[in-house]
């Protein structure tokens, strides 16, 4: 009868430790997603204030016409170069060349913090003067950060 006491009380612990490490797991697991939202809302916000601004003259010949998250963990930026027709155009060239000066630029730009801290790739999308897609550089995280 003792032992049956014995074992009752030791099952009684277990039930009680599973209990809480249930409760510690929800919690820790509302957390991480109280967490996740803010990051999302802070972030949509920042793509908020670039719209605002846009469109947007950032560099002679590129304007930047809207700023946008497409899918999860990636942030576009639509632009234009506003003295480039593709039908006259090398665009394999100025491909590879924006393309070199993004990842410079983007490992430097403190702006761009909130997204590498938070691992999303770069999606830059470049039309020409006429609104006719030219092509995407696209940047990983791996590729920016610090």
């Amino acid at each position: 009868m003792q032992q049956k006491q014995s074992k009752r009380k030791q099952n009684i612990r277990l039930l009680f430790i599973i209990v809480i490490a249930v409760v510690l797991v929800a919690l820790f697991q509302l957390y991480l997603y109280k967490s996740a939202r803010t990051v999302d809302t802070e972030i949509v916000e920042l793509v908020d204030k670039y719209n605002k601004n846009c469109p947007l003259i950032i560099q002679e010949g590129i304007r930047l016409d809207s700023v946008n998250l497409p899918e999860d963990k990636v942030v576009q930026y639509n632009l234009t170069l506003v003295k480039v027709e593709k039908t006259t155009t090398e665009v394999n060239v100025i491909h590879k060349e924006i393309e070199k000066s993004l990842i410079s630029t983007a490992k430097e730009n403190s702006g761009l913090k909130v997204f590498s801290d938070n691992d999303f790739a770069l999606v830059y999308s470049y039309n020409d003067k006429n609104k006719v897609f030219l092509f995407k550089v696209i940047i990983m995280p791996d590729q920016y950060k610090k």
